[in-house]
């Protein structure tokens, strides 16, 4: 996936533990932990918001575009 959570770096350069940001937010540890680990879908802008608010970020500060390197195969390269 191209789109990279890296909220446990910001979780620790702020020093706050997860389960504080989860109360903070409204949500549960295990949803929390479903988004620091990218296997969520999706993600409300109002919880982006009030994590971002918490850690005093800006959401490109837990949000980041990895490009996909293209496939070799799909482009013709026989190695």
């Amino acid at each position: 996936m191209p789109i990279v959570v890296t909220l446990d770096l910001m979780l620790a350069r702020r020093k706050m533990k997860a389960k504080d940001l989860a109360a903070f937010v409204g949500i549960t540890e295990s949803n929390l932990s479903l988004l620091r680990t990218g296997k969520v879908r999706g993600v409300r802008f109002e919880t982006l918001a009030k994590i971002c608010d918490a850690l005093d970020c800006q959401p490109g500060d837990i949000l980041e575009f990895v490009a996909e390197e293209p496939d070799a195969a799909l482009e013709g390269d026989p190695s």
